[in-house]
């Protein structure tokens, strides 16, 4: 196919697109308009009346926006020659689908993507209320873990006395002395240490099952049917109530109580006098009772540190559950909605895409006409306008010719006798006069008259 045959061709198609441009056009826009409009309704406050016409005329003020800055681009960008102009218009382009993108396109992503954006933002703040809960129910059953050590303590000193009571064990002699009152004694204040943290075990257990009760409402509310923003207020009001929940765990952990009552083990450390009947007995009586101090003494740094440790956790931070609307939650997460960006953007910037389709058809069409020759460049309509042109020059510069008018008929009369040549005399009075030339009109002029019409 010759050059001249493929411009030509080309030239035709855009024109038969012409009308197939401009409806691409005014759809895109007219579906910006739409998702944008969406877009705007949640974020705007006030009456339904006013958030309504507000809406419409931002999102009619974008459609017609982009339809006409995508028309003078597919205009006159594909037209410019020279590499500057051109660099110019794809800046200006550049800096118009910015400006595209910020009024619009992520008021389209939020109309897109908005409800998954805020359900995802609830789920990951239910995410975090769970942690919490987890983590203060933690700390208050840390206290639980010191149960072990207290019993076997209690359950030591106890074992001693009987064994001193029946048989002498530590002093030799059997009976229930000083040793027995003293071992007796820390045997029930390690008791009461036991008793006082199982009886921190039933009121954890239930603010904890309080807490999982609003945790699985507020799970039941990410997933759930319906509004998103009617959702969004019942969570909130959720998230209030466990925070007291986690608050309250907090509170009900008597690890600091378990450490007071531990240095008391220590510090408040009374050894009776010992009684015993002889001074041997005596002596080994103090002798018991020291090794006594320095094993309650033992246990009771050993209770302290480890009731430290469980106040030396990380506390459960302060949680407030903030609301999010649709487009703020779309910002906030957009990196986990790329599909729905990208599905916004092309709605705004496909028209990019014509832009450049353009430009590719014209640069071939200017390159075909370049190795056309001159005759291969006069169309059809070229041809009859310059004929047209002709004629009308050529009868310009013919001479006006003026017009003859047609002689009447001369009358008829009766015919006359003609006199005898006898008869017929010369006048004296007129003399043979010669036919002077410039009187004889040429037969060639005759015939010119002829052909004149009347």
């Amino acid at each position: 196919m010759s050059h001249a045959a493929q411009s030509r061709r080309l030239k035709d198609h855009i024109a038969g697109l012409e009308t197939m441009t401009r409806f691409v056009l005014a759809t895109l826009a007219l579906a910006s308009g739409v998702y944008t409009y969406l877009g705007v309704r949640s974020l705007l406050d006030g009456s339904a009346t006013v958030v309504f016409f507000a809406a419409v005329i931002y999102s009619a003020s974008v459609s017609v926006a982009m339809y006409g800055f995508w028309t003078y681009l597919i205009r006159f960008l594909p037209e410019m020659r020279d590499g500057g102009s051109r660099l110019a218009l794809l800046a200006i382009m550049g800096v118009g689908s910015a400006m595209i993108i910020a009024m619009s396109s992520w008021l389209n992503a939020a109309a897109l993507a908005g409800s998954a954006a805020v359900e995802q933002h609830l789920a990951l703040t239910l995410e975090d209320y769970t942690a919490d809960l987890d983590q203060a129910h933690g700390n208050a059953l840390g206290t639980l873990s010191l149960l072990p050590d207290i019993q076997r303590a209690g359950e030591r000193f106890a074992r001693l006395a009987a064994d001193e009571q029946n048989s002498g064990a530590l002093t030799g002699t059997s009976g229930s002395g000083s040793v027995v009152q003293l071992l007796s004694q820390m045997s029930a204040q390690m008791k009461e240490l036991e008793t006082t943290i199982q009886a921190s075990r039933e009121p954890i257990q239930n603010a904890f099952e309080q807490g999982q009760k609003h945790l699985a409402t507020m799970r039941g509310l990410v997933s759930a049917p319906g509004a998103i923003e009617q959702r969004s207020d019942k969570f909130a009001a959720e998230s209030v109530a466990l925070s007291g929940v986690i608050a309250s765990l907090e509170q009900t952990s008597i690890a600091a109580s378990v450490s007071r009552a531990a240095a008391d083990l220590s510090v408040g450390f009374i050894a009776p006098v010992a009684d015993g009947t002889s001074p041997d007995l005596a002596g080994r009586q103090d002798q018991v009772m020291a090794t006594i101090r320095g094993s309650v003494a033992a246990q009771s740094k050993a209770l302290s540190d480890a009731a430290a440790e469980i106040l030396n956790q990380p506390k459960v931070p302060e949680r407030r559950y903030v609301p999010l609307t649709s487009a703020e939650a779309v910002l906030r997460y957009a990196g986990d909605f790329i599909p729905s960006w990208a599905g916004a953007i092309s709605i705004d910037l496909l028209p990019a895409v014509l832009v450049g389709i353009m430009m590719v058809v014209h640069g071939v069409m200017r390159r075909g006409e370049d190795d056309m020759e001159e005759a291969d460049r006069i169309t059809a309509g070229d041809m009859l306008r310059s004929l047209r042109y002709n004629d009308l020059l050529q009868a310009r510069a013919r001479p006006v010719e003026v017009e003859t008018p047609t002689p009447e008929p001369a009358p008829v009369h009766p015919p006359v006798a003609e006199p005898a040549a006898a008869d017929v005399q010369p006048r004296p009075d007129v003399a043979a006069r010669p036919i002077a030339a410039e009187n004889v009109t040429p037969l060639s002029s005759l015939s010119e008259r002829k052909r004149v019409d009347p």
